[in-house]
């Protein structure tokens, strides 16, 4: 799309006029980030985007052109009406004072750690308000404040929640970065850059899951379900080498998912073009076939018309989508980061002068100044009361800490759970009858082995996963190799009895469809991840941890029975490489949350596999790579192992245990 291109020299001439508090807003400069990255502040030689224009008329001719839409579709989009821009301001208003708040409060010592405020971006939430629905399922990042607010979160229970307070979303639990609420599928509020990405993809199989065991049906096919799941980042973190893998998932199960990029232009300080070849993460999804737009998040109206454009395309199509919008952040990175502004000064004077949202809708004079005065003192109110309340919630109790361990008891008896009640018929509704025979031939066949002669360990575990398949229809699997059996027959015919959906063949990134596994766990399904080796779960350790923290950092909201299943450790005579042979357990034993087990025997494999399946919280089950597929033994077949206890293989001499 062609754009005036203005010389660096004007356009920081430009930045350098910020108007008086109630002057006419002067005309701004408008250039194209990808044409011209940066221009330059004279007073401190600090570099900075110009901003950019996306008229709608020009916006929607980029529609038809990646989104396929027709003009008389795109027309629906023109007119916003009065009453859906009053409440798009009265939400802009919620969050600029909302956050205002926190920052007072931070200063003042009621909030502590790290804190991200969102001024300067509040078109983006009041989309959310305006856009989404309670029931689609939103990923943030740790800037998630006013995108929570946007999903119908309590403010009480934000506020509380930062002040790390017993009333808060996850009863003070998680802070100010891990925002979670269930009622309104608001699933975090994640510290990590980009760890996101895989977890919303595994919240959209979720849907995809739904619909295939018959438990919703898709709008498109006469039913109502037109959920999606939206997934918040930065176009720093957009750079993240997750954003493509998940790109790549969505495009080819062909999930509902809504990539929304907010781009300000820094990687927490840094100039995001200084260290990014291409900040156009709109056009990321093209190598996928997965379309894009980009929208100036500077004007309210113009937001509005393409977010929902994009929004009802991911809903009407079932499929993918990327939405970038080009924001300025008002406030630095954090109040707890030091950042010493980094050159930010200027940029942010200017901003606060020529960029701020807020100003720049009361300019155009599309509403009433009466009635904008009314919603934003409404808004100061709910926030008045915000701070009250969290004020006045007390402190979680002592005893919070050892009831979010886990969400089963340890000494849980996993033989007494009865199957779900609906199981027969799920199954009977979403497998293939043959392929179900087939299974159950097999089923049938280990079991039989298990008595005379005996199963090895990996054949225990086939047997194990596939018996929990069938037993719960929400039971699914993810890993690399899937469809051959992966190297010990872990996975054999889950695949080819329970589909795709169910039974995920994977890309080779443990970090991957560990993340996407962690997003089913979230949304009512039981994963396993068969790893190919145990120790390529090194490229998984950031979601491994937040597998284990999440119960307790959701104040017990969300469970996560994930089961992790891996052969690891070397053996003589097995040139295994040191990539392939370290104690993996190391790594991992310190995460919270997660219970630990290995396995030395196929009936202890079996055993402690089917108890973690139908355990509520995430578990590691590690066996020896040397007896996977040698030893065979007779495995008490239908029986579940207690977590908890270990089994006495052989008892030390005294001068070994001296």
């Amino acid at each position: 799309m062609a754009r005036a291109l203005l010389c660096s020299a004007s356009l920081a001439a430009a930045l350098q006029a910020p108007r008086a508090p109630n002057a006419p807003r002067a005309t701004q400069p408008r250039v194209a980030t990808l044409d011209a990255p940066r221009v330059v502040v004279p007073d401190d030689g600090s570099p900075m985007r110009p901003p950019i224009a996306t008229p709608w008329d020009e916006t929607k001719e980029s529609l038809k052109e990646q989104f396929g839409f027709s003009s008389e579709h795109l027309a629906e989009y023109d007119k916003v009406t009065d009453d859906d821009l009053a409440d798009a301001y009265e939400m802009m208003q919620l969050c600029r004072q909302f956050e205002n708040a926190c920052a007072q409060s931070y200063m003042q010592g009621s909030i502590r750690g790290f804190m991200h405020l969102d001024n300067g971006q509040e078109t983006i939430p009041a989309l959310v308000a305006d856009a989404l629905t309670p029931k689609d399922i939103k990923y943030s990042y740790y800037r998630e404040h006013t995108h929570a607010l946007a999903s119908g979160v309590s403010p009480d229970k934000i506020m509380a929640e930062l002040f790390a307070k017993d009333g808060g979303t996850c009863r003070g639990t998680g802070g100010s970065m891990h925002i979670f609420d269930v009622d309104t599928h608001f699933q975090g509020g994640w510290a990590l850059v980009a760890e996101q990405f895989p977890y919303a993809a595994g919240a959209a199989r979720s849907i995809m899951l739904d619909r295939h065991l018959g438990l919703t049906t898709a709008k498109a096919d006469g039913g109502d379900d037109d959920r999606l799941t939206i997934v918040f980042c930065g176009e720093g973190g957009s750079q993240n080498g997750r954003l493509a893998e998940t790109l790549n998932a969505a495009a080819k199960e062909k999930l509902p998912l809504l990539i929304l990029c907010i781009d300000n232009g820094r990687a927490i300080n840094t100039f995001t073009p200084d260290v990014a070849q291409n900040s156009e993460v709109w056009r990321a999804g093209a190598h996928y076939g997965v379309p894009g737009a980009k929208v100036d998040g500077t004007n309210l109206e113009d937001t509005l018309r393409t977010g929902r454009a994009v929004v009802d395309y991911v809903r009407e199509t079932s499929s993918p989508a990327i939405l970038q919008v080009h924001t300025y952040r008002l406030q630095g990175h954090s109040p707890a980061d030091p950042e010493h502004e980094r050159g930010r000064k200027a940029e942010k004077k200017w901003a606060r002068a020529e960029a701020d949202p807020l100003k720049i809708f009361e300019a155009t004079e599309r509403l009433d100044a009466a009635l904008m005065d009314a919603r934003k003192k409404k808004a100061s109110a709910v926030v008045k009361d915000a701070v009250t309340f969290a004020k006045a919630s007390p402190p979680p109790p002592r005893e919070l800490a050892k009831e979010l361990e886990f969400p089963d008891p340890a000494d849980t008896d996993y033989n007494l759970q009865k199957e779900p009640a609906d199981s027969a018929a799920l199954t009977k509704a979403s497998v293939d009858p043959e392929a179900l025979k087939a299974c159950e031939g097999r089923i049938a066949e280990l079991q039989a082995q298990a008595k005379d002669p005996g199963l090895n360990i990996g054949d225990a575990l086939n047997l194990a996963i596939l018996e929990e398949m069938v037993r719960d229809p929400r039971t699914t699997i993810h890993a690399e190799d899937l469809q051959a059996g992966s190297s010990y027959d872990i996975p054999r015919m889950t695949q080819q009895t329970f589909g795709a959906l169910r039974a995920a063949d994977e890309i080779i990134d443990e970090g991957h469809f560990l993340g996407k596994a962690l997003g089913e766990g979230m949304n009512g399904y039981r994963p396993i991840v068969e790893l190919m080796n145990a120790n390529f779960g090194i490229y998984g350790m950031a979601e491994l941890s937040s597998a284990g923290n999440t119960y307790a950092t959701t104040g017990g909201q969300f469970k996560m029975p994930m089961t992790v299943v891996g052969a690891g450790g070397t053996a003589p005579n097995q040139a295994l490489g040191a990539e392939h042979s370290q104690p993996f357990h190391a790594y991992v034993m310190g995460i919270p949350g997660l219970k630990i087990c290995t396995a030395a025997t196929p009936e202890g494999a079996y055993g402690l596999c089917k108890a973690m399946i139908r355990d509520d919280g995430p578990g590691i089950l590690f066996t020896p790579v040397k007896l996977m597929k040698d030893e065979k033994v007779p495995v008490d077949v239908g029986t579940c192992l207690q977590l908890n206890k270990a089994h006495l293989m052989r008892t030390a001499s005294d001068a070994s245990v001296a």
